[in-house]
């Protein structure tokens, strides 16, 4: 059985997502909440409450024990980009792009 939990729409570009979501790909739960508690990058509050949240669809929605479950798969996909324009010297302009992105967990039960 599995429990997934989506953030869409977060100001964050997904290429600093992916660098915090690497690291707790394939852990458990317990341990994946451990380690972003502890990883001082801008990523590590919102996977996460995303995580967190996975773990709650899992419990109330599911009836499954969030603690003896894993993270299956975690990605980034990238959302909409907000552009933006810096003015620059002699007339010219610089296109801002401010990304988005799009962060899924989905966490599964062991197989024993």
């Amino acid at each position: 059985m599995e429990a997934r939990a989506v953030a869409r729409y977060q100001r964050i570009s997904p290429r600093k997502v992916r660098q915090v979501i690497d690291l707790i790909r394939g852990k458990s739960y317990d341990e994946a909440v451990a380690i972003l508690k502890f990883t001082p990058k801008a990523a590590s509050p919102l996977v996460q409450k995303v995580l967190r949240s996975a773990a709650a669809n899992a419990e109330n929605n599911h009836n499954l024990d969030p603690h003896r479950m894993y993270v299956a798969r975690a990605f980034a996909d990238p959302g909409p980009v907000m552009k933006r324009v810096m003015p620059r010297a002699r007339g010219m302009a610089y296109l801002i792009r401010k990304r988005t992105s799009h962060v899924t967990v989905v966490l599964r039960t062991r197989e024993e």
